[in-house]
């Protein structure tokens, strides 16, 4: 009787059923939307920081900021020869990024901290390379002066020509820890060509390079790359999933301390919590516990990225957010109000059951009934509207920039040596474009769903609420 009565209503008053429907819909649709675009933000938000430090890292630990002398100012030295050779000569200084180091021993240190399920060290280096020639000038003799009587003339004129060029070169070298291949920011590319490090390849004289860089400098696999007069062999090309790579060259973590004379030395330890939940409580642990570190989390940098991804990140958890669930409350109403306006339209009807023996809860139920019914499928339009909007933002997929750190380059920004120093101080200043997308998971539609039914039970409450005033002998005076 319940269903058969509610069919043959729902038939009967399908234009009301409609614009119900239709009023929930849309403030679904809103959320879906709003929500999907959201987790794209962080999605986007995520390949920013993924490119600086790799996969699976939940934050960093580097040396505490401290004041930097003129130790850091690059010099190189060049021969002044006295003969006539004009060989070209070439300086590297190999420089530690930030020129602030900790121990190696502090990653055990780390890793045996409570929550940390991981932890491994790696040293950023910064290559600078002079190489140019000493020309020297040529004494083009003049014999136009004024000549002494009995004196042989003197000779006259100039040098022409000579002088010094060189050319600079800068490129960056990360040092990785080849036995602990799942941590770092080598994870955040991809071996397209060749293959990455083997665990034993501890200190073996063998680079990946970055595909851009090599691109650049034409190089191939089995090719030698020279660094500070040390030969390695290309074995493997690396394409970064998103944004840039962390360096243009990657070597053994061994071979990087040799160079830049930083032996048991490392630039950043890349830590990996045992729960995602518990990061900001692992953070404080490590500070507590071992002094003269900095820790930065993702969260930090997070609050750091700039531009146009920030801007509509902004808008979209706080303007997005709010106007979603204003519209939501404003359907909420409009079809609580319309039922309730249907059930005053029939009276009489329910009058004349409650007169036949309805009791006031059976008349209730049958309203709310209704009222659910047009929630789900305002629920089942507004998911459809909902999966079209996200599917036309990923199609579009609107290009954001994302700048990270960008105002903060100095001792304890995320730029210097107090924030992520190493493969992060080299992206740091640059711009990112992210494409965007909005994905739709079983958790919003699950929400869609609840949303419906929630509408359907608020307009049912209106409506029941109004039907159960009714009584039968007021509800058959009354002519519709």
């Amino acid at each position: 009787m319940f269903f058969t009565y509610l069919r043959r209503e729902l038939r009967r008053r399908r234009k009301a059923a409609l614009v119900v429907a239709s009023g929930l819909a849309l403030g679904i649709a809103l959320v879906i939307v709003v929500s999907s675009v959201s987790s794209g933000m962080e999605k986007a938000q995520g390949k920013v920081l993924q490119s600086l430090y790799g996969l699976g890292t939940d934050m960093t630990v580097t040396k505490a900021a401290a004041a930097q002398g003129d130790s850091g100012r690059p010099r190189f030295k060049f021969d002044a020869r006295s003969d006539d050779s004009d060989e070209k000569q070439i300086s590297d200084r190999v420089m530690v990024q930030g020129f602030q180091t900790l121990s190696a021993k502090t990653v055990g240190k780390v890793a045996a901290q409570d929550g940390v399920a991981d932890a491994v060290g790696g040293l950023s280096l910064q290559v600078v390379k002079v190489s140019g020639q000493f020309k020297r000038g040529e004494f083009k003799q003049d014999q136009n002066g004024d000549v002494v009587r009995g004196a042989e003339p003197a000779p006259q004129g100039r040098v022409e020509g000579g002088g010094a060029e060189f050319d600079v070169n800068s490129y960056s070298v990360y040092g990785t820890d080849v036995t602990e291949p799942a941590l770092g920011p080598l994870t955040s590319s991809k071996i397209t060509s060749g293959r990455t490090f083997r665990t034993s390849e501890t200190d073996a004289k063998v680079v990946v390079a970055d595909a851009s860089y090599a691109k650049e400098k034409k190089l191939a696999l089995g090719d030698t790359v020279t660094v500070k007069g040390v030969k390695y062999e290309l074995i493997g090309i690396a394409t970064p999933d998103s944004g840039d790579a962390a360096a243009n060259l990657y070597l053994p973590l061994r071979q990087a301390q040799k160079l830049s004379d930083s032996a048991g030395e490392v630039t950043t330890i890349y830590v990996k919590a045992s729960d995602s939940q518990r990061i900001d409580a692992v953070k404080s642990t490590i500070q507590k516990n071992i002094s003269g570190t900095t820790v930065t989390t993702s969260a930090d940098l997070a609050d750091t990225v700039s531009g146009s991804l920030s801007t509509a990140s902004d808008l979209a958890s706080s303007v997005g957010k709010w106007l979603s669930v204003v519209v939501l409350v404003a359907a909420f109403l409009v079809a609580g109000l319309l039922t309730s306006s249907a059930v005053s339209r029939r009276v009489r009807e329910f009058g004349t059951l409650k007169a036949l023996g309805w009791k006031s809860g059976r008349v209730t139920r049958q309203v709310v009934g209704e009222a659910v019914v047009n929630g789900l499928v305002g629920g089942v339009l507004g998911i459809a509207l909902g999966l079209a909007g996200a599917y036309a933002v990923t199609a579009v997929s609107p290009t954001l920039q994302a700048q990270l750190g960008g105002s903060g380059g100095g001792p304890g920004g995320p730029g210097g040596p107090g924030g992520m120093v190493g493969p992060a101080r080299q992206s740091a200043s640059k711009a990112l474009d992210v494409a965007l997308t909005a994905p739709v998971s079983v958790g919003t539609i699950a929400l869609a769903v609840a949303l419906a039914v929630t509408g359907g039970l608020v307009a049912g409450a209106f409506g029941g609420w109004r039907a159960s005033r009714l009584r039968p002998a007021d509800a058959l005076r009354r002519v519709e």
